[in-house]
């Protein structure tokens, strides 16, 4: 049988650990050149956090079509998400990608470009069921995204953009469930997920309001949001009817609007803060 020393043993553990750090410390100088030669901007973070909120807004827009709330406004949310992930895409384009980022990024390409197929018109109740799960993959891919334009980014987010950003989403993903329900489509996890939305958004909306990062346009924009979201938590106490529906495709809406600004302001804000 074939015997290895004590010293043996010692050398050859030596030996791979030597291996694996001269392996570690390639990675991190590769990641490192990579991160210098094709910096991310400030503007790529933003158009891939959007993805999130794009994702359920198109989901919202689309299953609003099909409950025939507001068509005309349905149909401009759906153009201008698209319109919004096409710029988005083009931005974050220009350069390559890690693999770990390059695949989710696909994915949201994918999804942007299988649109016209994911979503016929007129819609069923199906196809927005399905366009529904479409929406929620995509999240996942844009979730996947921005995190990994964070990790290599040669600046960190700040909580307040990260919350203001994160509001957007879940302005969507509340309206878009509550539709889903009026359509007959709600489920125990959708429930679910609209109370934990909505418990989430009230503690980003007390965050935001307790910061001491604050100007004339950021405390304008918190007031019309903090009442733009009294009208959208009542309007989804209601059980689903026409004039439910059509308040929480409005004040969606402008939710999205205050905090994707509110996002900008504090990002602006900030800046000048550490100049």
């Amino acid at each position: 049988m074939l015997s290895i020393s004590p010293l043996g043993a010692h050398h050859a553990r030596r030996r791979t650990l030597l291996q694996l750090s001269a392996a570690a410390l390639l990675c991190h100088s590769s990641g490192a050149a990579w991160a210098q030669s094709t910096p991310v901007t400030s503007l790529q973070m933003h158009r891939a956090a959007r993805f999130r909120a794009l994702s359920q807004r198109i989901a919202k827009a689309y299953c609003q079509a099909f409950l025939n709330v507001q068509p005309e406004d349905a149909a401009m949310a759906m153009a201008s998400s698209r319109q919004l992930l096409r710029a988005g895409l083009q931005e974050l384009g220009k350069q390559p990608w890690p693999d770990a980022l390059a695949r989710p990024l696909a994915q949201v390409r994918q999804f942007s470009e299988g649109l016209d197929t994911a979503l016929p018109m007129p819609p069923t109740r199906q196809s927005v069921a399905d366009a529904a799960v479409q929406a929620d993959k995509m999240l996942q891919s844009a979730d996947a995204v921005a995190d990994g334009l964070q990790k290599i980014a040669p600046f960190s987010t700040d909580k307040l953009v990260s919350t203001a950003g994160q509001q957007r989403m879940l302005s969507q993903r509340l309206a878009k469930n509550y539709f889903l329900a009026a359509a007959g489509l709600e489920s125990k996890d959708l429930r679910e997920q609209r109370t934990a939305d909505a418990a989430e958004f009230k503690r980003g909306l007390a965050s935001l309001a307790a910061s001491t990062v604050s100007n004339t346009t950021i405390r304008s924009e918190m007031t019309a949001g903090e009442m733009q979201w009294m009208f959208l938590e009542a309007a989804l106490a209601r059980e689903p009817d026409l004039r439910g529906l059509r308040a929480v495709a409005s004040t969606s809406e402008r939710l999205l609007g205050i905090m994707d600004n509110l996002a900008l302001q504090y990002e602006v804000a900030l800046k000048d803060l550490r100049s």
